[in-house]
C-alpha cells in the first residue's frame, strides 16, 4: 500500500466523521512499518486487503518489506460503555424521582445529561435487537422474543446478514468489543452446542461474551457462558455467596484491565446488560437488609406513586403541567383495600425488587469506576438506559414465588401459599416476581407496563449519557424524542465511524435510527427532535408517534392475561386513542373525539410504517406463540437416542414432552452394591421432570412449577446387572394443534403414566393436569447427571451423577394429530365467536 493510498483511505475516513471535529487517524511511523496504523473507509467491512507497498527483488537484501497498517478508529474516538437494564420503568431510579437509590446513575447524570423521552419497544429482546442493529425490531426479525418466534420475516428472531450489529461495525473499525450479561438475541432454536453460532454475541462482532442466553436467569446458578462454552463458576460455593451481578462486574473489570495492560491505546466498546431487574429478583442478603432497613415502601403503592410523582416534578424531569394517570381500580386493588397479610407479603416482594435494582446500580458503578481507575473515564461515552421496557407485571396482581408458574397459567397464587416462601424470597429457593401494583407505581407518571406497546408505561424509558471530554452542559435535561434504534448511529457519530454499505459482500439495509449526538451540545438543548416518526407494536397492541402526536390502541389485555383466545384482528378490532405528548407528557387526556381527521391520518401512517418494517402479519397471541413450531433441531423428529452422558442442551433444542404422549426407555447396568443418580432430566427446581434411581429404585417425577410434585416410584431397588426401565405417558388432550385455531383447549390436559421395570408395570398414576407451556427455561436437558438445580430437593442434590452404566436412552414421541372432525369443530368455534363479536 503506497503512501498515496494510505492518505486516500485516511481522507475518506475523515469524510465519515461526525460533528466533533476529530480527524482521521494518520499513519504512525513510516507507512509499511510494523507499527503503522490507519483508519478505514468503513463503507465496506471487512476492508479489502491493501496492495503490497514494498519492493520485491530476487534477493531479500535488495528488497524492501512492508506491513499492512493495523486498523484503528479515528483519533480521539471514545471508549463506549452501553448499559441497558431490564424490566425497569420510568419511576424506578432515584435519578428520575424514584425511591430506589441509584447513585451510579445519579453520578453520571450530574456529569452528563438526562433524557426523559427515551423509548423502547415494550419487550426485552425486541428492544435489544433495535439497540444493536439501529433498525426497528420487526426489521431485525424480533417482533417478539425468540421464545415466541414464528415463520415470518418480522418475527423469526433471526437478525439477517444485511443488518450488521454495532459490535461488528466497531470491531472492524479497530475497537475491542465485549458483551456482558443478558443475550436475548440468539434464537432459542440455535442456543445449543450444535450451533450455528453466527447469532451468538461472538458471531455478531463481539469478540468476548460473558453472560447468559435467554430472557432471564437464576442469578445464583445461571446458565452461564464464556463465549460459547458453558461454565459453572458457582459450583462448590455456599448458597448465597456467589451472584452473577457481582461476577459479571468482576469479569468486565478484569477484561478492561487486561485490554488496558495489553494495548492501552485501543478503545473499548462494551455492551453491559445485567439481568436486573427482570424476574427472578435475586439480590444478595446484604442489599436486602440495606433496603428493608430503609422502610421505603411501608405506606403502600398508592402513596409511593404519589411521592414519586412529586419527586419527578421537584427534580424537573417531568413538566410541572404533567398529570398523573389514574389508578386502575378494575385491575388492581388500592393499598387500603388489602389485608394485613397481603401488605406484609407485598412489602417483602418490593423490598427484594428494590434491593436488586440498587445492587445492580452499585455493580455498574464498579465498572464505571474501573474506567476512571484506568484513566479512561474522561474520554468514555457512557449510555445508561434504565429498562428495555416498562416494569414487568408478569407476576400478576398477587406476585409469585415462581415466575415459571405464571408462564404456565398460574397467575393468581393465594397469599397463604406465597407466605410459605416469605423468608426465602429472593434466594435460590425462589424464582420470584412482585405484584403488578408495584409495577404500576414504578412506571409513574405513566400507565400500564411491559408488553403494552401502546402505553407510555410500556415504552417510555429514561436514560443518562455521560462523556466528560465532550458534554459540557452537565446535569441538564434533554426532552427530544429518542428511540433505542437511535443508539447505534449516535455511537458511530461519536466515534467518527460511518455506517457500512457492504458487510461480507452483502448490501446493508439503511440504518433506521437517527443520531441524537446533536443533543450533546448546550445550544441544541431545545432543538426539535430529529426522530419525528416512530411506530410501536407488540402482540397486537400498537401505536404511532409523529411530531408530538401519539395514536394508540386502548389496552385490551393486561400482561398477565395471556392464556385466552387472542384478538383475531389486531389491526382493526381496536379502540383508537389520540394524545398530544407535547402538551400531555403522561398520556393522560384522550382527544381522539376532537380530532377524528388526525386519527385517520395517523392510522394510515401506521399501516404504511407497518408494511415498510415487516410488522405484518400482526398477531395478538401471547402464550400460544410460546409453543408454536420452530425450526429447532428436534423439529419433525419422533425418536431420540442417546448412548452416553451429556449436559447443557437448552430447552429450545431438546425433545419436548409437553402436551404429547411419550415413551422413555433406559437400558442400564447396575454394578455390585447398587446404583443411584440421574438418568435424564429437563428443567429444574421451578418446573421440569426427572428420571432417576433413588437408593436404587427407579423414579419418574414431574415438578409442577414447585407447587406440586407427581411421582412414580418402584417398590424395590434394582439388583446388580442389566435392566430396562421405562416410563410411558398417555396424553388425553388434542395437543398443540388447537392453537392454530386460536384455541388453547388442547394443552395442559390430563394424562396417565406407567413406570415399568424389565417389562413389568410397577407404578401407575393419572395426572389431572400437566404443564401446558414450558419447563424452567434457564435449565437444560441433561443425561447422566443434573446441572444447576434439581427437580426435587427432597430426593437429591445436583449433580447426582448416575453410578449405573447407561447403555442406551430412547425417547419416543406420539404427538396428537387433529382429526378432520376436530378441525371442523375448531373452525366452527372461530366462526361462532366472530358472529358473536
Amino acid at each position: 500500500m503506497s503512501i498515496v493510498r494510505i492518505a486516500l483511505v485516511s481522507a475518506v475516513s475523515a469524510l465519515c466523521l461526525g460533528a466533533f471535529g476529530a480527524a482521521a487517524q494518520q499513519p504512525q511511523n513510516a507507512p509499511g512499518s510494523p507499527s503503522a496504523t490507519s483508519t478505514i473507509d468503513s463503507r465496506q467491512l471487512p476492508p479489502p486487503d491493501p496492495a503490497f507497498g514494498g519492493v520485491i527483488e530476487q534477493g531479500a537484501l535488495q528488497s524492501k518489506p512492508w506491513w499492512a497498517p493495523r486498523v484503528v478508529p479515528p483519533k480521539g474516538a471514545p471508549n463506549v460503555l452501553l448499559i441497558i437494564t431490564d424490566d425497569a420503568g420510568f419511576g424506578v431510579p432515584s435519578t428520575f424521582g424514584g425511591f430506589i437509590p441509584t447513585p451510579t446513575m445519579d453520578r453520571l447524570a450530574s456529569e452528563g445529561l438526562r433524557y426523559n423521552r427515551m423509548f423502547s419497544t415494550a419487550l426485552c429482546s425486541p428492544t435489544r435487537a433495535g439497540l444493536i442493529t439501529g433498525r426497528n425490531h420487526h426489521s431485525a426479525g424480533f417482533g417478539v422474543v425468540s421464545e415466541q418466534s414464528t415463520g415470518y420475516p418480522g418475527y423469526s428472531s433471526i437478525i439477517a446478514r444485511d443488518k450488521a450489529t454495532i459490535g461488528r461495525i466497531m470491531r472492524d473499525n479497530g475497537y475491542a468489543t465485549a458483551w456482558f450479561g443478558k443475550d436475548h438475541n440468539t434464537p432459542a432454536f440455535q442456543a445449543s452446542q450444535s450451533g450455528p453460532f453466527e447469532q451468538w454475541p461472538t458471531g455478531m462482532g463481539f469478540e468476548y461474551f460473558y453472560g447468559f442466553v435467554g430472557g432471564d436467569a437464576n442469578q445464583w446458578q445461571p446458565n452461564l457462558f464464556r463465549n460459547t462454552t458453558q461454565i459453572y463458576p458457582f459450583e462448590g460455593k455456599p448458597p448465597g455467596t456467589w451472584n452473577l451481578m457481582t461476577a459479571m462486574a468482576d469479569d468486565a473489570i478484569d477484561y478492561m484491565t487486561r485490554l488496558h495492560q495489553t494495548q492501552p491505546d485501543k478503545p473499548i466498546f462494551i455492551k453491559y446488560a445485567p439481568g436486573a431487574t427482570h424476574a427472578p429478583h435475586h439480590p444478595t442478603k446484604e442489599w436486602v437488609d440495606k433496603i428493608s432497613a430503609m422502610h421505603l415502601f411501608d405506606d403502600g403503592w398508592n402513596k409511593v406513586r404519589e411521592r414519586i410523582f412529586e419527586n419527578q416534578k421537584r427534580l424537573g424531569v417531568i413538566p410541572q403541567t404533567a398529570k398523573m394517570t389514574p389508578w386502575p381500580t378494575d385491575k388492581l386493588k388500592e393499598w387500603d383495600q388489602l389485608t394485613a397479610e397481603e401488605k406484609k407479603l407485598f412489602i417483602r416482594q418490593v423490598d427484594i425488587f428494590a434491593a436488586y435494582a440498587a445492587y445492580n446500580d452499585h455493580e455498574i458503578g464498579r465498572v464505571v469506576q474501573a474506567f476512571e481507575d484506568l484513566g479512561k473515564l474522561d474520554n468514555t461515552l457512557i449510555i445508561y438506559i434504565n429498562g428495555d421496557n416498562g416494569t414487568s407485571a408478569e407476576g400478576g396482581p398477587m406476585g409469585t414465588p415462581n415466575e415459571v408458574a405464571w408462564f404456565n397459567g398460574v397467575s393468581d397464587m393465594p397469599v397463604d401459599v406465597q407466605m410459605k416462601f416469605y423468608d426465602a424470597w429472593g434466594t435460590d429457593q425462589t424464582y420470584n416476581h412482585m405484584s403488578a401494583g408495584w409495577s404500576w407505581a414504578f412506571d409513574t407518571p405513566f400507565s400500564w407496563f411491559k408488553q403494552n406497546a401502546s402505553q407510555l408505561g410500556g415504552v417510555n424509558q429514561n436514560m443518562v449519557v455521560s462523556w466528560p471530554a465532550r458534554i459540557k452542559d452537565k446535569g441538564a435535561l434533554r426532552q427530544q424524542f429518542v428511540h433505542v434504534i437511535d443508539v447505534l448511529p449516535t455511537v458511530l457519530e461519536a466515534a467518527g465511524i460511518g455506517a457500512p454499505d457492504m458487510v461480507d459482500g452483502i448490501q446493508q439495509k439503511p440504518i433506521e435510527g437517527t443520531s441524537f449526538a446533536y443533543t450533546f451540545d448546550a445550544e441544541n438543548a431545545k432543538a426539535p427532535s430529529r426522530h419525528d416518526t416512530q411506530y410501536f407494536e407488540m402482540m397486537g397492541q400498537w401505536a404511532l408517534y409523529h411530531d408530538g402526536w401519539f395514536l394508540s390502541t386502548k389496552v385490551n389485555r393486561a400482561p398477565w392475561e395471556a392464556f385466552g383466545p387472542a384478538n383475531p384482528d389486531p389491526l382493526n378490532n381496536q379502540v383508537l386513542e389520540l394524545y398530544n405528548l407535547d402538551s400531555d407528557f403522561s398520556q393522560s387526556a384522550n382527544i381522539a373525539a376532537e380530532h377524528p381527521e388526525k386519527v385517520r391520518e395517523l392510522r394510515d401512517m401506521f399501516v404504511a410504517e407497518a408494511k415498510k418494517y415487516q410488522v405484518f402479519p400482526m398477531d395478538a397471541s401471547v402464550a400460544a406463540r410460546m409453543v408454536a413450531p420452530r425450526p429447532n433441531i428436534t423439529a419433525g423428529r419422533t425418536e431420540f437416542v442417546y448412548t452416553r452422558p451429556m449436559v447443557g442442551l437448552p430447552q429450545g433444542d431438546s425433545p419436548q414432552l409437553l402436551n404429547t404422549s411419550y415413551a422413555v426407555t433406559a437400558d442400564i447396568e447396575v454394578p455390585q452394591g447398587g446404583a443411584e443418580g440421574m438418568i435424564f432430566t429437563s428443567g429444574g427446581r421451578f418446573g421440569g421432570y426427572g428420571f432417576y434411581l433413588l437408593k436404587g429404585k427407579p423414579v419418574w417425577l414431574w415438578n409442577l412449577v414447585d407447587l406440586e410434585r407427581v411421582k412414580w416410584e418402584a417398590p424395590d431397588a434394582l439388583t446388580p446387572g442389566r435392566h430396562v426401565v421405562e416410563f410411558e405417558f398417555k396424553y388425553d388432550g388434542l395437543g398443540f394443534g388447537t392453537l392454530a385455531f386460536n384455541n388453547m383447549s388442547g394443552i395442559g390436559r390430563p394424562g396417565t403414566g406407567a413406570l415399568k421395570v424389565d417389562g413389568t408395570v410397577v407404578a401407575t398414576r393419572t395426572m389431572p393436569k400437566t404443564l401446558p407451556i414450558t419447563l424452567q427455561w434457564d435449565e437444560s436437558f441433561d443425561i447422566g447427571s443434573d446441572t444447576l438445580t434439581g427437580v426435587n430437593d427432597a430426593d437429591y442434590k445436583p449433580p447426582f451423577a448416575l453410578t449405573a452404566k447407561l447403555n442406551r436412552l430412547t425417547i419416543k414421541l406420539d404427538r396428537p394429530q387433529l382429526s378432520l372432525e376436530e378441525v371442523e369443530k375448531l373452525q366452527a368455534a372461530i366462526s361462532d365467536k366472530a358472529r358473536a363479536d
